[in-house]
């Protein structure tokens, strides 16, 4: 598909189409871009859902369509895009291309031509755009629907209006993804910090233990050697954690380490 058509991009228009979109689109659209090839600088694919009576767009499922641009021209797979509709249509047959994505910031001038292509697949596609590159510090989500601006049988541009855009989440689903963000690490650890963690996690099992035999030596709880096999040296109360031979204690009762370990879940 050459270059040829024009594009404007209004920041709103007089559609009053809505697009609601599930997070499995999301994340969809997200791994496809980490997966891409290093010589792409974006992913495209096609959005599958439903159409409702009063014009809005519920957006469900999607799936990634290989593509190549350059200045000149772009090139969609389309019979893997078919394939792939055709596959989905066996599991979800209510689902129907309903649009496409892109994981940019914007809109740009080889979209119009893509917008044209989906615009034979779906009646008024909408093109959902998702900013993998952080331009303003924030994963920027957008959705857009376009019109033609036409001098008698040729089209000289395409109009994109943005719509409102609304995720959506059941109960169960945003339950599950407030779990997902507590695990949200800024970087990694390194090996050193690794370390340092285990070592605060051994420390505080260690301390369970001991606060454990004080409390059986000093009567307070009833011995149970069923969970701690009774390792002598801490039995004996000869076990000191704040001594200057640590490890060499550590290294005497090394048969018990395990039980211990146990002893401590």
């Amino acid at each position: 598909m050459p270059m040829g058509s024009t594009v404007l991009q209004l920041v709103s228009g007089p559609t009053g189409t809505v697009a609601k979109v599930h997070p499995t689109v999301l994340f969809n659209m997200c791994d496809s871009y980490i997966r891409r090839n290093d010589q792409t600088d974006r992913v495209i694919g096609t959005l599958l859902g439903s159409v409702s009576s009063d014009g809005t767009v519920d957006i469900r499922n999607s799936y990634a369509v290989p593509h190549n641009e350059s200045l000149e021209q772009v090139a969609v797979d389309i019979e893997y895009h078919r394939s792939m509709f055709e596959l989905h249509q066996r599991v979800n047959p209510k689902e129907v291309i309903v649009g496409w994505y892109s994981t940019s910031a914007g809109v740009s001038v080889s979209d119009a031509l893509i917008q044209d292509f989906y615009a034979r697949e779906a009646t008024n596609p909408v093109y959902l755009t998702v900013d993998t590159t952080f331009q303003d510090e924030t994963a920027s989500i957008r959705a857009f629907v376009s019109t033609a601006l036409n001098l008698g049988d040729r089209q000289l541009a395409a109009q994109f209006h943005e719509i409102q855009l609304d995720l959506r989440m059941i109960e169960a689903e945003r339950v599950g993804f407030d779990v997902l963000k507590k695990t949200i690490v800024e970087k990694l650890p390194d090996d050193l910090e690794a370390l340092e963690t285990s070592m605060l996690r051994l420390q505080s099992m260690i301390d369970t233990v001991f606060k454990y035999v004080e409390d059986v030596i000093e009567g307070k709880l009833p011995p149970d050697n069923a969970h701690t096999g009774s390792p002598p040296c801490l039995v004996s109360g000869q076990f000191d954690k704040n001594t200057t031979i640590f490890g060499e204690e550590i290294k005497f009762c090394s048969p018990d380490f395990l039980k211990v370990t146990i002893a401590c879940q």
